[in-house]
């Protein structure tokens, strides 16, 4: 007895729902992104120059980080490290004058949140010169 075999089709995957699928998820994460900047804050970074001497301004504020995060407002220590309570300071020293250059001094071993905190209150108030000192450590 003689059996016949009939040749096996290929199989065939239709993509065309898959495609449809593929392109509903990319439509949907489209819509879903925001891209909305909520805070941002412009800084105009120095630039290093050995070569030149550092002029010492008269007139400005200082605000120093300790390493347990407190604040000094022109050496002054503050009563505690709350943001409100470093705007205060901040506000009954200067007054209405925003022409005022801010350095912001932190220690090496402060937490970065004190630090944006500190700037954070400053970009609030009005400032627009505000540097940030850093120190470099020595040689050998």
């Amino acid at each position: 007895m003689k059996l016949q075999t009939r040749e096996r089709e290929a199989p065939e995957v239709n993509l065309t729902s898959l495609i449809d699928v593929v392109l509903l998820l990319l439509v949907f994460f489209m819509v879903s992104t925001s891209f909305v900047r909520e805070a941002e804050i412009n800084l105009n970074l120095p630039e290093a120059d050995t070569d030149s001497e550092l002029a010492v301004v008269d007139e400005g504020l200082e605000i120093s980080i300790t390493r347990t995060g407190n604040y000094l407002v022109n050496g002054r220590a503050l009563l505690n490290s709350d943001r409100q309570t470093l705007r205060t300071a901040i506000e009954r020293l200067v007054g209405d004058q925003r022409s005022f250059a801010v350095t912001i001094r932190g220690d090496a071993d402060s937490s970065l949140q004190s630090f944006v905190t500190a700037t954070e209150v400053v970009g609030q108030l009005g400032f627009t010169q505000v540097h940030i000192a850093a120190v470099t450590a020595p040689d050998g």
